[in-house]
């Protein structure tokens, strides 16, 4: 496994930016790599991304949902990859965003490119995005301000 953690800072509070992450099906617009989300059900996704040129799709399960604080999944079938992220008030109009992902890299290309720090990369250049799409719009496209316990997650 490969572990990254990348870190940005928004000018938008902590509600709106937390919002904005719920809403799943909208990555695409700022993940490079992610071509589909489909929520399937409040804790059940299914991806599409390219990977080292590679199209792969896997199923992920929240496992902890906590508004305004933390959003936690693990994938359930194919390319196996977990993480959080959280979200921290800076101040009323400053959030910081912070991704800690686990990846496990699949064949030489992909771990090729994990020893050259291509994951990090990807992430750092995603919260980049993230960050221009939401302060270039100021308000979150949607919400699910619902709760996720890790104890009720199958």
């Amino acid at each position: 496994m490969s572990n990254v953690t990348e870190s940005i800072d928004v000018e938008v509070p902590v509600r709106t930016a937390y919002n904005q992450w719920t809403q799943f099906e909208e990555f695409p617009q700022f993940m490079s790599s992610v071509k589909q989300v489909r929520q399937l059900d409040d804790t059940h996704l299914e991806w599409t991304a390219e990977i080292a040129g590679k199209e792969k799709t896997w199923k992920a399960e929240i496992t902890e949902q906590n508004p305004d604080e933390r959003v936690a999944w693990r994938s359930t079938e194919g390319a196996a990859n977990a993480g959080v992220v959280t979200f921290h008030r800076i101040d009323e109009n400053r959030t910081r965003v912070t991704v800690q992902m686990d990846v496990e890299p699949e064949g030489a290309i992909e771990n090729a490119g994990d020893a050259l720090g291509l994951a990090d990369r990807q992430v750092k250049g995603d919260l980049e995005r993230f960050k221009q799409f939401i302060e270039s719009r100021g308000s979150e496209t949607g919400a699910w301000r619902g709760e996720v316990e890790q104890s009720k997650v199958s």
